[in-house]
């Protein structure tokens, strides 16, 4: 963590100054609001841990329950999501009470005996390429608790409303704050309340969604589980590895290890869903679906001690068209106001373990978009790309989901054998690893013209961090872990052999009217308030003279207006950084998102190029001076 910047601090620094609609913030939901967030689950709550970093922007979340979730829900999480974590700065306090995945197990029919069952194969978890985050599991409500905790304790104060029910809206053409929102307060009392954007975070049977007419594609259910999340002895080896079982007979079941060290999670396959059955198999009990796991596990068996949350669901296969209130009306005349996130936008089953991993991206996406636009740094049709960019994600999502529960469900004599489960699953571990996604070229992802020059960081993808050495401490570090949620742009300066060129480039982003840091920063602000540019320099960090090194790099922030030291990095030799990342020798300006994802690469020659760029998403504002 960075602080003391703006003076001393001699308390918890998560902790931060109060500013803008963070000071003085009312308890009560006002009649009026910049933001209205509809739901504090995944996708809700990573939307206020951002926003809170806009402290002149008005957000407030609303929930139906009447207090914190405590139990149940998602549980799986995606090294994308861990990246997340780190970003909202509280990665490692999650990562010590959450169960870490290593290994993935997959048992199946003993070929001399069917009716018992034997390990046929492990895999890693996820396979080394994929990250150097693991998995985790955890429950859902200590997610929500700890980006909960992050938009409290950020500049805006935010907080989530509890009781509150949504009930309608309508979208006017004209006024200050166009969207109505008609709720039912904590009383049982109606109220209406106004605001500029309205974000629908209210799940698989969103209200937002249906007052706003968006389409949903819905595949039938054919597939039936049982959850639980259990207290247990048992003889199987494998009970702290997450595995997949599949009997000869009687189904099969997904084991997740989950967090404290005795909890653990048992989906447990039923008989498919007809219109005859359906109504049994929704009535399946905790105790009907342990003897059936039971049945599963022979020869070894489940003593369960407690039940402590059980749900039964049916497979459903669900995406939203559109994302917002206008995207399917293709007319790029008009702006959104109404937008959906989360559950709301996506259904699927729980085998890959999707849904919290990407509500949370959908939520970040969305986020910083409409603080850009409400601080004035952006304009409105921003907003539009949330749609271009999140539908498809949902989309492959859904593809991606299809093919994996239908592998889960086969029976054994259905697969060649335990090696083809264990192929897809290392070959496809990219996806729910949550690194695939790649966001197309827009106003926010560049043409890919220059991409050659950093080859392995491809442009719409998320910035994928690597080690170099810190220069002020030669502390090794992963340039990623550095970047913050912090509403900020990344410019990542791969400086050339001589450092000429890149002294060069730092001049002029500093200096000169024409470059984006003078047009788009804010008069009165520090030099990276907008953009944050960091160098990596190709000699280790004893080769590089701090001296030298350009201002915008070592810049004065603050209140007191002293020296980060932490912007200049140096490639480590035997893990040279500009050979991992396929960067070449002369350079490098790579440009990454305030969502982490790569908007542009280009030479430290560039000028104009990087301008243009930013002029397509941003608003200039009044010159600032540097000097």
């Amino acid at each position: 963590m960075q602080y003391h910047h703006d003076g001393y601090i001699g308390r918890d620094p998560r902790i931060r100054t109060a500013q803008g609609t963070g000071i003085d913030r009312t308890a009560e939901l006002p009649e009026t609001m910049d933001v209205l967030i509809v739901g504090a689950g995944p996708a809700g709550i990573v939307q206020a841990a951002q926003l809170t970093e806009y402290p002149d922007v008005h957000t407030r979340i609303i929930e139906r329950r009447p207090d914190r979730l405590v139990a149940g829900r998602a549980d799986g999480l995606f090294p994308r999501s861990c990246e997340t974590f780190q970003a909202f700065e509280f990665y490692e306090e999650i990562a010590h009470e959450a169960a870490h995945m290593r290994e993935m197990s997959f048992w199946g029919p003993k070929p001399d005996d069917p009716t018992q069952i034997a390990r046929g194969a492990r895999a890693d978890d996820p396979p080394a390429y994929v990250s150097e985050f693991p998995i985790l599991t955890v429950n859902q409500a200590r997610v929500i608790d700890y980006f909960a905790r992050r938009a409290e304790n950020g500049p805006a104060r935010i907080n989530i409303n509890y009781g509150f029910e949504f009930l309608d809206l309508t979208v006017h053409e004209e006024g200050e704050y166009p969207v109505e929102v008609k709720l039912l307060d904590e009383h049982g009392e109606q109220r209406t309340v106004r605001a500029k954007y309205v974000v629908g975070c209210d799940g698989a049977r969103s209200k937002v969604r249906d007052c706003i007419d968006v389409e949903v594609l819905t595949d039938p259910a054919d597939q039936a589980w049982a959850v639980m999340d259990i207290l247990a002895n048992t003889d199987f080896p494998d009970f702290r590895t997450r595995s997949g079982i599949a009997s000869d007979k009687d189904g099969s079941i997904l084991l997740i290890p989950r967090e404290g060290g005795f909890l653990t999670r048992f989906y447990v396959s039923l008989d498919a869903p007809t219109p005859e059955n359906r109504e049994r198999v929704r009535a399946t009990t905790a105790e009907q679906a342990i003897e059936r796991a039971n049945r599963i596990l022979s020869p070894y068996t489940v003593d369960v001690k407690e039940v402590t949350w059980f749900s039964i669901y049916e497979v459903r296969h669900s995406v939203a068209q559109s994302f917002d209130d206008v995207a399917a009306q293709k007319n790029p005349a008009l702006n959104p106001h109404v937008f959906i996130a989360g559950d709301a936008c996506h259904t699927h089953s729980a085998k890959a373990g999707q849904g919290m991993n990407v509500s949370i991206q959908d939520g970040w996406n969305l986020a910083w978009k409409l603080g850009q636009v409400l601080e004035g740094r952006s304009d409105e049709s921003l907003l539009q790309t949330y749609n271009d960019e999140r539908q498809d994600v949902a989309q492959k999502l859904i593809d991606y989901d299809k093919e994996w529960s239908a592998m889960m469900s086969r029976s054994p004599e259905e697969m060649a054998g335990p090696h083809e489960i264990v192929d897809f699953f290392t070959s496809t571990a990219n996806f729910p690893g949550g690194f695939d996604t790649k966001y197309p070229s827009s106003t926010l992802i560049g043409d890919g013209a220059a991409q050659e020059l950093a080859q392995n960081f491809p442009l719409g993808m998320r910035f994928k961090s690597a080690e170099v050495s810190r220069v002020c401490d030669t502390t090794t570090v992963q340039l990623g872990h550095h970047f913050r949620a912090d509403g900020r742009w990344r410019l990542y300066a791969f400086a050339d052999e001589s450092g000429q060129a890149v002294a060069e480039l730092a001049d002029w982003l500093e200096n000169s009217a024409d470059s984006p840091v003078e047009q788009f920063t804010p008069a009165g602000t520090d030099i990276d308030s907008v953009f944050d540019a960091k160098v990596i320099y190709q000699q280790g960090y004893h080769d590089v003279d701090l001296g030298a090194v350009p201002r915008l790099f070592m810049p004065k922030v603050g209140h007191r207006q002293v020296i980060d030291w932490e912007k200049v990095y140096a490639a480590i030799p035997h893990n040279d950084i500009f050979e991992e990342r396929k960067i070449d020798r002369a350079g490098a300006l790579v440009i990454v998102r305030p969502d982490m994802y790569v908007a542009h690469v280009l030479p430290l020659s560039a000028r104009a190029e990087i301008t243009e760029f930013f002029a397509q998403n941003m608003v200039r504002t009044k010159v600032a001076n540097f000097s």
